[in-house]
């Protein structure tokens, strides 16, 4: 059958046609939501169409708003305000009277309200707990800037407790550095990431291991065992604090290592200390189908077999040179420092064919931040300052998993992955 080609008006509801919005709260319940809109289609008046819904259950209380216009199909007078108005008002009757909640009805004609800026981005907070403060700052913060909060969710109410706000009308730069001061009064954390698909289009995790995936710093143990810990503690804080070059620490810190027997790496392996929350994330996320890995300033003689132990799919660190059953206080191979570092994410990307905007990076020292700013988003974890102000975004919280709510995973859709 041949198309037709006489053009038909398709009805629309124009800038100038009236508008309304029907706010419903009360106590949730089924069927209130297609009570409503069996009231809008079935009422007697001029006819209208929906142009934005949006329902919240916050403890079992609902708040639902629904915008509708008159629809203007060119066939009929133009629909007055007030007669709308009139209609609308009759169906909020006919709702409260069957399902017992409350329906306002308010005019919302007037040309639509932007908020001029860039685009949309999520700012989730997160602590344990939540203060209300935290929340009034970071709302106020994003007023001062233009922005507006046009949704708010919450993520998760455990480990922390975490809420995504979608904020409009804000550039990113600007919206970091207003809730960075937040964030460092109240104590809680903010992240922000721009609102779109990428963002849930991760695939590929990579994370540090001394003082991210585990506590403490394998070589502050192995030099404990030397006798040589207060002198090697202060080389690393320097290092982790990019106060000294990495790969130059590091020599100097091995060295104080030579002699010490090749079992000690077996004693600190063995009492190693995951972060909380550090099973959870990569058990998570492999479920989701990422490739998880670490990528270390350590040594190979202890990450590969954490690797191996936590099925992680790569491991890249650095390897003590052992000889005749003790180390020798020097390296073997290519170190992993701060660009190696950057060099080992790109290289995994590449094996499993994953575009770098898709992969994500979480680390604590200054030798992590080629690696998270290589990476699609890099997350300083527990930092240290110099770390926190140049990374992607921050998280101070004790747990590791809290990084799933930075990559916009609610609590439910957590324990959905666990088998």
């Amino acid at each position: 059958m041949p198309l037709d080609p006489t053009p038909r008006p398709q009805p629309t509801s124009a800038t100038t046609a009236p508008r309304t919005v029907l706010t419903v709260s009360g106590d949730d319940r089924p069927g209130v939501t297609a009570r409503l809109f069996a009231a809008l289609s079935s009422a007697a008046g001029p006819a209208v169409e929906v142009l934005d819904v949006e329902q919240v259950v916050v403890h079992g209380h609902l708040v639902l708003g629904v915008v509708v216009g008159a629809v203007d199909d060119g066939d009929r007078p133009a629909v007055e305000e007030a007669e709308l108005l009139a209609r609308l008002r009759t169906v909020a009757d006919e709702v409260e009277s069957a399902v017992g909640v409350q329906v306002e009805v308010e005019s919302a004609s007037g040309p639509d309200a932007t908020v001029a800026g860039g685009r949309p981005h999520h700012v989730i907070v997160l602590g344990r707990p939540v203060p209300p403060e935290t929340v009034a700052g970071a709302a106020r913060a994003i007023a001062g800037i233009g922005g507006n909060i046009d949704a708010i969710r919450r993520l998760s109410d455990y480990p922390v407790t975490s809420f995504e706000l979608t904020v409009s009308g804000a550039e990113a730069t600007a919206l970091r550095t207003a809730l960075a001061s937040v964030a460092t009064e109240t104590g809680a954390d903010i992240a922000v990431e721009q609102v779109g698909l990428a963002r849930r289009s991760k695939r590929l995790i990579v994370l540090d291991v001394d003082s991210t995936l585990v506590r403490g710093e394998v070589i502050d143990e192995l030099a404990a065992r030397a006798g040589r810990a207060s002198e090697v503690a202060r080389i690393t804080a320097a290092a982790m604090n990019g106060e000294l070059d990495f790969a130059q620490s590091l020599r100097a810190r091995v060295a104080v290592l030579a002699g010490l027997p090749e079992e000690v790496l077996d004693e600190v392996r063995e009492h190693l200390v995951l972060t909380p929350g550090a099973r959870t994330l990569i058990r998570t996320l492999q479920r989701l189908g990422f490739r998880c890995g670490i990528v270390s300033g350590g040594f190979t003689q202890i990450t590969d077999p954490l690797a191996e132990s936590l099925g992680l799919d790569f491991a890249a660190a650095n390897t003590l040179e052992v000889v005749d059953g003790r180390l020798t206080g020097g390296l073997v191979g290519e170190i992993v420092d701060r660009p190696g570092k950057a060099r080992a994410l790109i290289r995994f990307a590449e094996q499993y064919g994953i575009p770098l905007d898709q992969t994500v990076a979480v680390g604590d020292g200054a030798n992590d931040l080629d690696m998270l700013n290589t990476a699609g988003l890099g997350i300083a974890f527990n930092a240290k300052p110099f770390v926190r102000e140049q990374a992607h975004t921050a998280l101070n919280q004790p747990y590791l998993d809290a990084v799933l709510q930075v990559l916009g995973f609610t609590r439910d859709e957590v324990l959905d992955a666990v088998p």
